[in-house]
């Protein structure tokens, strides 16, 4: 279930999000990584990922996640739960009058042909980074740098 932006607002402004982020990797063990269109993390390197929603199982979430962040069906039973991450932003979807916190599910999924089209909505395009130049990258946020450490 979406919600009205203001209720949104109240809701980020006051209590935690609960959302899933994929660790995407190649054969070579390489890390897709979106150039993110949105607050928070605006104009950096960033895994894709996405809120749960209300009354969405978390196996839902996570296929209803890859289908719009990747354009991949995939199921949580193929998937590696990395923990719980905790994200603090100074600013929110909106503005930067209020911090944004994420609890956050990681989950790394193995994949043998990158994906044909990729959705533009939250990345404005991708790359593929290996694991020393996505920790040495000032431009990789340092939420998305704390799954490869």
């Amino acid at each position: 279930m979406y919600l009205d932006s203001e209720i949104f607002k109240t809701i980020v402004r006051s209590a935690p999000l609960i959302s899933i982020d994929l660790i995407v990797q190649n054969e070579k063990k390489e890390a897709l990584l979106g150039l993110r269109n949105n607050r928070p993390a605006k104009g950096l390197w960033f895994v894709p990922g996405g809120r749960i929603l209300k009354d969405e199982s978390i196996d839902n979430a996570f296929k209803r996640i890859c289908q719009n962040e990747l354009n991949l069906s995939c199921n949580l039973a193929n998937a590696n739960f990395l923990g719980v991450y905790q994200h603090f932003y100074q600013d929110n979807f909106f503005d930067d009058t209020f911090s944004t916190h994420y609890v956050v599910l990681g989950y790394k999924i193995s994949i043998e042909n990158e994906p044909s089209v990729l959705p533009v909505t939250q990345h404005s395009k991708y790359r593929w980074f290996d694991k020393e130049q996505l920790l040495s990258s000032c431009d990789v946020h340092t939420n998305t740098k704390a799954y490869f450490v």
